[in-house]
């Protein structure tokens, strides 16, 4: 078969699985978690259901073999380095899903899991400005050791209620595409794909009301996978606007508590479960500022309009993404 007839069907065939990966063993793997026992309660709902968790396993998988298909018909070398950083902060997230970790330890780990980036070169020396692009060879392998663990650890932090981390990536994720399919390279474009799907079909799980939490092995493969593919398609700035809802969120926690913790560590909550299930935002100074916090000053509201409220605002740095591509677009045009 023609090498472009085989990226067309590659291309085509990749996020079918990966969505259908999702869509026809998530069901099994629910119930084997649920045997297994392995759930924890929705504390937001009434009678406070257990829940499976976590979904990452599948995730992951759903992603490896999507992507493992686009590398047997482009050979592209970056996707093993992609692949690899994903994996690891799968096996960093899946240790601290099954045993209590320092705060310290999964952005410390995540550091780890960077260096398949630098290994297989899955980035160029120049940073994408917007208004140019500066090179910087030495200075970018610093800035691919922050940014995975910074991507991983935002994802994870603002996996807070139901379906709002895989639902926030899904959005971010249009920009990102939009910016390598205007500015990267198609090869990197096409590896979006599968991912995009692989969470589309885990969204339809983890939405509200959820049927399975992704825990922190799901949110760190969103994360580094999300990372990776945005230092692989050269559109980091684009990638953190799409992202800033969530950058806040982390932001405001950290600054609150001065130091890295887990949230189940904070004695204080930043919010407040009324009888009614609405919640509110806590007085308690010593209760860390977050984003849900911001959002709940102006009255008690619920756990879905919380989420939607979430959505909006991914929606609205998302816009702000696309903006800035355009910005570019125009820039690059003259």
């Amino acid at each position: 078969m023609p090498h472009l007839e085989g990226l067309v069907l590659g291309t085509v065939i990749a996020p079918i699985i990966a969505f259908l990966i999702n869509l026809t063993i998530m069901p099994k793997f629910i119930i084997f978690l649920k045997l297994k026992g392995k759930v924890v309660n929705d504390n937001h709902k009434p009678n406070k259901p257990k829940v499976p968790r976590p979904g990452g396993p599948i995730l992951l998988l759903s992603i490896l073999i999507g992507e493992l298909i686009l590398f047997f018909v482009t050979e592209n070398i970056e996707i093993i380095g992609i692949l690899l950083t994903t994996s690891i902060a799968f096996i960093i997230g899946i240790i601290d899903d099954f045993k209590i970790m320092p705060g310290w330890f999964k952005p410390g780990a995540l550091i780890f899991a960077s260096l398949p980036l630098i290994f297989f070169h899955v980035y160029d020396n120049e940073l994408n400005v917007i208004f140019g692009s500066v090179y910087i060879p030495i200075l970018y392998i610093p800035l691919i050791l922050v940014s995975i663990p910074l991507a991983g650890n935002t994802i994870n932090s603002i996996d807070v209620f139901n379906g709002v981390a895989t639902g926030f990536l899904i959005i971010s994720m249009f920009p990102v595409i939009i910016s390598t399919f205007l500015f990267g390279d198609l090869e990197i474009l096409i590896l979006e794909l599968p991912f995009l799907a692989g969470l589309l079909g885990f969204y339809l799980f983890h939405r509200y009301p959820s049927k399975i939490f992704p825990g922190d092995s799901g949110t760190l493969v969103m994360g580094a996978m999300y990372g990776a593919l945005a230092i692989a398609s050269k559109s980091e700035i684009i990638a953190i606007i799409a992202l800033l809802p969530a950058i806040m969120n982390s932001f405001l926690f950290l600054s609150s508590v001065k130091k890295i913790v887990e949230h189940r560590e904070v004695k204080s909550r930043p919010t407040i479960l009324n009888d009614d299930f609405t919640l509110q935002a806590s007085k308690d100074k010593n209760a860390p500022i977050t984003l849900v916090r911001l959002i709940l000053l102006d009255g008690k509201l619920s756990e879905r309009e919380i989420v939607t409220k979430i959505y909006k605002l991914a929606a609205f740095s998302t816009s702000l993404a696309i903006i800035t591509i355009l910005i570019q677009f125009i820039i690059n045009m003259k």
